[in-house]
This record gives C-alpha cells, structure tokens and sequence, in this order.
C-alpha cells in the first residue's frame, strides 16, 4: 500500500488543479454549529432540571430528562441550520465557497465535454407516469442543444408481466418520439436483487465504463435541461468531487396533504439546504436521486456489502445513498450539496397514510445505518448522517416517551401526599413549590427553536419572492394554514414512527415495491384500519389525565386533538376538493410551477398517454456493453483511492 496515494494526498491534489473551488473556514462553520447546539442543549436540559429538581429528581424523572436533553439536541440541529441558511440567503452568499457570486454562475461559460448517462431505476412503476416525466426532463434537455452529450437509460427490473408489457411499448414509443434528438435505451433484468442499489450497480457494471457522469432520477424525478447541465459543468469543474446532491422540490400536486407538503418545501426546503449545505461541505448527504455521481469514483468505491444477519436490520443494505456517500468520502472524494442550482424536481405521496408507508421503508433503511456507525475510516459527518437519518424517525419514539412518562409523572404528583416535614429534627415544614417562571422559559425556548426556522423563511419568501405565492397576504395566509396543519398532523406522524421503529427492533421487515404517487384518495374504512387504534389509545390515555390532572388536558391539546381526529385527518388528506378550492383562492400556491410551466405541465403527460397506448412496438435492444468492475466494498477496512486516469 506504500506506493499508492493516501485518500488525503489525492484530494489535496485533486484540490490543487481546482484554484476556483475552495470551501473557506470550513472546520469553523462545523465547530460554531456544534457549539452552538451543545450550548442550547445544555440550557434546555438545565431548565428542565431546574424544574424536576426542587423537590428531588426520580428516577422516572431522570428518564424524561435524559429523552428531553437527546430530543432538543435534535432539534437544535435543525434551528441552528435554519438559521445559518436564512442569514446565507439573505446575505446572498453561497452556501459552500460563502462567495457572493454562486459559484455555479462562474461555471456556466464551461463547454460541456463529458458523456454523461441519465439513468432512471424502474420497479412496478405506473408507465404512463413514467414515461411522462422522461418526456418533461427530455424535453427540456433537448431545448439546451446540448442533448447529444448525454445518453437516457431506463433501467427496469419490473417483475409484474403485465407492467414490464406495457413499459416496453412505452419507452419504445418514447424511443420513436426522441429519434434523432436524444439516445433512449431501455434495459429490463430479471428480478430485482439489491434493488435500486443493485439496478444501477448492475447497469455500472455493464455500461458504466462508457460514461465520465451519471446523474439518477428517480420514476417521479423531473430536472429542467439547465440544471443538468449545470450539474455536468460543476462536475467538470471541480475534479476532486464524486457526487453534487441537488434540492428537489415536490410538485405537480393535487390532494390537500400534497398542496401543504408542496407549499412547505418550496418555502422551507431552499434555507434549509443552505444552512445544510454550509457546514456539510466536502462531506454532504445523498438522498438517491436528482444527483450527479462521477462514474468511475462510484464505481470503485461505492459497490455495496451485506450486512451480517438477517432483515430487518441485517442483509441488503435499503437505504443506499447514505452508505454510498459514506464511501465515496471515506476513499477521499467529496461530497456537495448544491442548493444554488434550481431546476430540480420530484413527486410524492398524496395522502398521509401512503407518506406514512414510504417512511415506513425508510425508518428500517435508516435504523441499518446505525449498524455502521463503528465502520472504520468513516468520515465523522458520514457518521453524524447516519444519526440524523436515524433520529428523524427514532425522536418520535423519544417525543411519546416524554408525553407519556410526563403524564404518568403528574398522574403520581396528584395522587401523592405532600410531605411538609422530613425528619423528626426539622422545625419549619417543607412548602412545596412551583416555578411557573422556569417551565415559561422553557416553553419559550423550544416554541421558538420550533417555529422561528418558519418565520425566517416567510421572512425571505415576504422580502423577495412573495408574488410566487400570490402575494404577501396570501402567502402569510397559507403560512399559517400550514403551520395549523403541521401541528394537527404530527402526533399521528409521532404514532406512525414510533410504532415504525418498535416494529423494526423487534424483527418486522417490510417490503420495498412501487410507491403511490398519484394522490389517490383514502376510503374511510382504510383510514380506521390504519389510526382508529391511535385515536382509541390517545382518547383513553387524555381521559386519565383529565381524571387525574384536569389541568394538564389544555398543555397536552397539540397531541390528543391530532389523535383524536386521526382517520378524520388521514381521509381529508387524500381529498382533491379543498385543494381545488384553496388553489382556486390563491392559497398554498408556489412559484415553481409558473417559473418551470413546460417542465411541469401537462403537455408530456398527453404524449406519455399516447406512448403508453402503443401497444405493438418493441424497444430496440440497448448498446454494446462495456464492461468494467464495481468491486463489493469493506466495511471493516478503508479502501485506497486510485488516481483518476
């Protein structure tokens, strides 16, 4: 191994052709954000102490400081990168070289000179949809000029006969469509082993050699042709980086759960990602689709193991970009978040019950990542995605525990006796007392560590694009109709994630098919199946509080009150008519939609119906193959970087 470069060497080399791209101050960035949220965890747990403490501290009440202290930290996390997104912005400085020039605007007179694949994994998916978004994110790329750069592939491992028919005359119809203007190829293999992960492993191995870039879209993913080639020209430019994640932004939604969750990420998501974006660096996430991998890197690098034991937390690795991107940074590539870059796009589940199904899949794939977090060469924020992801699913555990222990905690307050003298010798008594000050500050505190992040982002919405959401009374109209809606719906989320993550630790698996995405709506008897048993269990358990502590029913309304209109949430949720209603009112609007009206319409959707409607055609066979090895990666030992030929 002596006379191969280390990791470090490589991309101090890689950086010293690259004088353009730096990322300053970087170490700086990580250490303020970690002292600031070591420094508002210690104040949120010191006034939680403060208050247990008076009258000596249980043990019940040492549990539900240890899950309060785990939770703020999370949630500082988050409000601390609020705030570093929202001053980014509005300081108009980009998010990883804090230039106030984005560094993708110096980046646009760069010729495109790479071939570059764009590769859409496939499994059961509806063809009409698919075929739909291919069309959009074609489209668009063809009207650049620049479409002869890139190759499309779809990559099917559809198991259903009577889907993979109907794909094949699809995408053959769409081959007939772009001749001449944009290589289509479709590829269909038998099974799905390693799913998505594996579909693209297997088209690397086969075809990867032929490509420098390869950017995945997911079956809903739509990208405007700028953007892609924004993507290929930061590629480009900056040698010693593997992956640039883009922000996808939810669109094209219909139901009323769409419109709220398309609403949010348009104005949360931008400053959010910055804030992201700003202490990552070299070291971001990837969330698996609408990102451009360096080919040869990803394939000598991010070649996926199987974990020891069997499912739910054992075998096939579910939730792959994490993992990959861990590797690519441990072999000393980097890894970019780039939110200056618009033009990125996604679908998503229309109604509660079916987001609460993909999340399902994901608190299984996230929960693996905890498994790894010993691996050895790991970078140390590859480490802290592997917590965050985790935490996103296991804090609504830790938020149930805390209601409950809290609640039982004041059930045995009232229920007790006070006790005024606690000796023989004592000549005064004991008066037991209150500190409405300290639980005031407290609540304060997390109120504002909770609903800040929403007011930062209404700020700059207000100050610089308010026409978007058609204009600044609509838009603090829908602020805080959202907000409402967030608040009823996160105790039935709480109650999904928590009974996600039980079911994964005591050995549940789930099944990783098609996701529905179309918005479909959700029968009553579906809605009770699914929550009338959080309803029953959060009506018994507010009753015995009322019983108990009457007091305490108005402090806990933000959860019982979701609980309790749980299927009557979950059903409204999936419900196209009050969404028809508030777009035709000028709520919940986005710019995006107007801004990319092409992409997003409804134009390739006609012509997506009439391929799926060619029934007789027949894909041609994709191209000679290239082979070339994606050799299975070590967890256990950190794998040299070879040198870019």
């Amino acid at each position: 191994m002596s006379g191969t470069p280390t990791s470090s060497a490589r991309l101090a080399a890689c950086r010293g052709r690259d004088h353009t791209f730096r990322l300053p101050w970087l170490a700086a960035r990580r250490a303020l954000l970690a002292g600031l949220v070591v420094l508002t965890t210690l104040v949120g747990a010191g006034l939680m102490w403060r208050i247990l403490q008076p009258d000596g501290i249980t043990p019940l009440q040492w549990g539900i400081l240890a899950l309060f202290s785990a939770i703020f930290a999370w949630v500082a996390v988050g409000f601390w990168t609020a705030v570093a997104g929202f001053l980014l912005l509005l300081a108009d400085r980009d998010p990883l070289t804090l230039a106030r020039r984005p560094q993708v605007v110096a980046e646009r007179s760069l010729p495109i000179t790479r071939p570059t694949v764009l590769a859409m994994p496939i499994h059961n998916e509806a063809p009409n949809q698919v075929v739909a978004a291919l069309s959009a994110t074609a489209e668009s790329l063809v009207a650049t000029g620049e479409a002869h750069h890139f190759t499309l592939f779809v990559l099917s491992d559809t198991i259903d006969p009577a889907i993979a028919a109907a794909e094949a005359s699809a995408i053959a119809a769409l081959q007939q469509r772009f001749e001449g203007r944009l290589a289509v190829h479709y590829r269909r293999r038998d099974g799905n082993a390693g799913r998505k992960a594996g579909n693209l492993a297997e088209f690397c191995r086969r075809w990867g050699a032929a490509f420098d870039f390869m950017v995945v879209l997911d079956a809903d993913s739509r990208m405007d042709g700028e953007a892609l080639l924004g993507l290929v020209r930061a590629m480009q430019a900056r040698p010693g980086v593997a992956l640039i994640q883009t922000v996808p932004l939810p669109v094209r939604q219909v139901t009323l759960f769409g419109r709220l969750a398309q609403f949010a990420a348009s104005l949360y998501a931008p400053m959010l990602a910055a804030g992201q974006s700003a202490w990552q660096g070299d070291a971001a996430n990837y969330w698996g689709h609408n990102a451009i991998l360096r080919v040869r890197a990803f394939m000598d690098h991010a070649g996926l193991p199987l974990l020891p034991g069997r499912p739910p937390l054992g075998g096939e690795i579910l939730s792959h970009d994490f993992v990959e991107a861990a590797l690519l940074r441990r072999a000393g590539w980097e890894v970019q978040l780039e939110t200056r870059l618009a033009g990125s796009f996604e679908e998503m589940p229309g109604n509660l019950l079916d987001y609460a199904r993909r999340d399902r899949r994901w608190t299984q794939g996230n929960l693996q990542h905890l498994r790894l977090l010993a691996a050895p060469g790991l970078h140390a924020l590859s480490r802290l995605h592997f917590v965050l992801g985790a935490t996103a699913f296991v804090s609504s555990l830790l938020w149930l525990g805390i209601v409950l222990a809290g609640s039982l905690d004041a059930v045995l307050i009232a229920r007790s006796q006070p006790v005024y003298f606690g000796n023989a010798e004592q000549l005064f008594p004991f008066w037991p007392r209150a500190q409405p000050e300290l639980i005031a500050a407290l609540l304060a505190m997390t109120a504002t560590l909770l609903l800040l992040p929403k007011l930062l982002g209404l700020l700059l919405a207000i100050g610089r694009r308010a026409g978007g959401y058609g204009g600044r009374t609509r838009l603090i109209a829908s602020v805080l109709l959202e907000g409402l809606a967030a608040i009823l719906l996160a105790p039935i989320m709480m109650a999904f994630h928590s009974a996600f993550v039980i079911g994964v630790l005591t050995g549940t698996s789930v099944d990783w098919g098609a996701q529905h995405r179309e918005g479909r709506a959700v029968p009553w008897r579906q809605a009770l199946r699914h929550t009338a048993p959080f309803a029953l269990l959060g009506g018994l358990w507010i009753a015995l509080v009322h019983w108990q502590v009457p007091m305490l029913v108005g402090w806990l309304s933000p959860v019982w009150v979701g609980l309790a209109l749980a299927p009557l949430l979950v059903v409204a949720s999936g419900s196209r008519r009050p969404a028809a209603w508030l777009a035709r009112v000028g709520l919940l609007r986005t710019p995006e939609p107007r801004a990319y009206a092409e992409l997003l319409g409804e134009r390739n959707d006609l012509a997506a119906g009439d391929a799926a409607g060619a029934e007789t055609l027949v894909p041609r066979p994709p191209p000679p193959e290239g082979p070339g090895e994606m050799p299975i990666q070590s967890l256990g030992r950190v794998k040299p970087i070879d040198k870019e030929p």
